[in-house]
This record gives structure tokens, sequence and C-alpha cells, in this order.
């Protein structure tokens, strides 16, 4: 039996989290915590509580971007700056395989046009960032961001940033290959 670690912001936990087993099938043990792992700051810190939950885990995949990204203020900066979710999706990453061999990062989902606090040049930026530092690490980076783009309409719902119900099992579908691509 493979034990599997899904760690990440809504976009796991109400979107393609609850998919991935099924797409994995037979000989996965799959666990997540029900907590949203919102920002990079807020995972790490997760990272202890869970330390138990995760260590030993024969993949590791995760997801953090949309907290950090996002513009909730007049200073127009992004809540965590480009540089420093930088240097901490490195920290976080190097952490992962301290407690995993395998460890896979999915780029942060699109958001539609209407977002009044993500945008998908950030978001296209960001996810750069974390590919720049993860991808020397070994670790593997799983595209879900390109699937989607395509037709925001049709894979974002209605708030403007999660996944539907389609794009869910898109991107578990996809979470579940990576993870058996690392295998």
């Amino acid at each position: 039996m493979k034990k599997i670690v899904l760690l990440g912001d809504s976009i796991r936990l109400y979107g393609y989290g609850p998919y991935v087993k099924e797409f994995l099938g037979e000989g996965f043990e799959v666990w997540q915590p029900e907590d949203n792992c919102r920002f990079t700051s807020y995972t790490l810190r997760m990272l202890f509580d869970f330390h138990d939950q995760i260590n030993g885990a024969d993949v590791i995949h995760f997801n953090v971007g949309h907290w950090d990204l996002c513009r909730l203020y007049s200073d127009g900066g992004t809540f965590t700056p480009i540089d420093i979710y930088t240097r901490e999706i490195e920290r976080l990453g190097k952490l992962l395989l301290e407690l995993s061999p395998k460890v896979v990062f999915s780029f942060t989902t699109p958001v539609r046009p209407e977002n009044p606090y993500n945008s998908n040049a950030d978001i296209e930026a960001f996810n750069k960032a974390a590919a720049s530092v993860l991808e020397p690490l070994g670790i593997k980076i799983n595209d879900l961001y390109t699937p989607l783009a395509g037709d925001v309409y049709a894979n974002i719902c209605e708030d403007n940033i999660h996944l539907n119900e389609t794009s869910s099992k898109i991107c578990a579908k996809l979470v579940a290959e990576a993870i058996k691509s690392v295998l």
C-alpha cells in the first residue's frame, strides 16, 4: 500500500482532493488534512502539527499560491511578496523532501478575469518562480494551470477562483497521474 499525502489550499480541499483516491485506484492510502493549508507560511506551520501523518509518505503532492498572490490591500502588493514566496516555497520543498523521497508541486490554477484580488498574470509569475526553485530540488511540477486556462468560464466557479466539479475531476486525474509518474 502506497501512502500518499495531499497538502494545499481550498483548490485541494474542496476541489481535486476528494477525487484523487478514485483516480489512483487500489493500492493507495491517501491522507490530507481537513484544514485549508492557505498560504505558504501557514503550510510550513502545519508541517509541525501534521508531522506524524506526513512523515514516511511515498509521495507528497502539494499546492499553495492563491492566498500568497492575492492583492487585498490598497498598497497594491501581493499578500506574500514574490521574493518571499520563492524563498518560502523552496524552504517548504526542502522540508517536504525530508519527510518523503518523492514530492510533487502543482501550479496554482487560473481565475476568472473578474476576480478582484487574484490575476492570471500574478499566477503565472508565481508559478514560474516556484518552478525555478523546486525543479532543481528534484520536485516534479504538475501543471494544473494550463489545462484550465483555455476556458476559465467552463472550469472556474462563479466565485471566480474555485474549481467546479468537472475541473475538480480533471485536476484530480492530473494529480493521480503525476503521483504515479514519480513512483
